[in-house]
């Protein structure tokens, strides 16, 4: 690992660094001992759509990571904090139907929403949908991505993410989308004003070496590259993003933390 000073705080990605599907990467839970231990300010930032922010924090409990639901930050919790700021009601949700309970309260207007809220919906996607967000947005509605990452990890290898259904409409339509998660700055600041910390004493670690260690970069942190969950050096090597450490594991934390 290059050698840094230690960070005051940190910001940790979730999903390929503590664990890749069901499977938990050997260490984590040691990892977030250590944290707990040594006190370290810290908060788990994720861009995953795919689960509710409660049942996320259940699936952590059940893979033995122990993490509450009040030390993670998620893209959709910052949509909804957005939308609920800008007076915005009535919004088209392109979402699992679990995460959608992170958005009670609001109503589901697919013919004329003032927004669009896009996260991650499998093998949902299709012509017919991308055409109809096409029109709301040409109507006037505002683009918002819960993400932009380009491919996420799976168990039997890497598989496109939202981001290349996101560019398409932002080109389609002339706009531009607001993200919400990981890199956008106002994402990270959310999360550093959570840990009372200024950018410059904390490190974000995650294995997407563009939103998480680039986009942390981007916003006066440090970024941490972990060798796991999408990592591929071959991709890294192309990012043009010079991480300031690298770790192989989550487990390595403490190389880190001295």
């Amino acid at each position: 690992m290059t050698a840094i000073s230690a960070p005051k705080g940190l910001l940790l990605d979730l999903d390929g660094v503590f664990y890749v599907d069901d499977q938990v990467i050997p260490g984590a839970r040691d990892a977030i001992r250590l944290l707990q231990q040594r006190r370290i300010p810290h908060l788990y930032l994720t861009n995953t759509t795919t689960r509710s922010q409660a049942e996320l924090a259940d699936k952590l409990q059940a893979l033995g990571l122990p993490i509450e639901a009040g030390h993670i930050l998620s893209a959709p919790m910052a949509a909804r904090r957005y939308l609920e700021a800008e007076g915005l009601s009535r919004v088209r949700l392109v979402l699992r139907e679990s995460v959608k309970r992170d958005f009670t309260g609001l109503v589901e207007d697919d013919d004329q929403p003032e927004a669009v809220v896009i996260g991650d919906i499998g093998s949902a996607w299709d012509y017919e949908l991308l055409n109809a967000i096409f029109r709301n947005l040409v109507d006037g509605a505002r683009l918002i991505a819960l993400h932009r990452n380009r491919y996420w990890q799976m168990a039997e290898g890497l598989r496109l993410d939202i981001g290349a259904f996101v560019v398409g409409l932002e080109y389609a339509a002339r706009t531009e989308a607001l993200i919400m998660g990981k890199p956008a700055c106002d994402f990270f600041t959310t999360a550093l004003n959570s840990l009372g910390l200024p950018a410059r004493e904390v490190a974000m670690v995650g294995d997407d070496i563009e939103s998480d260690v680039g986009g942390a970069q981007s916003c006066g942190m440090r970024g941490v590259l972990v060798h796991t969950g999408k990592y591929r050096p071959q991709l890294a090597a192309r990012a043009g993003v010079t991480p300031d450490a690298e770790l192989k594991t989550i487990a390595d934390l403490a190389q880190l933390l001295d």
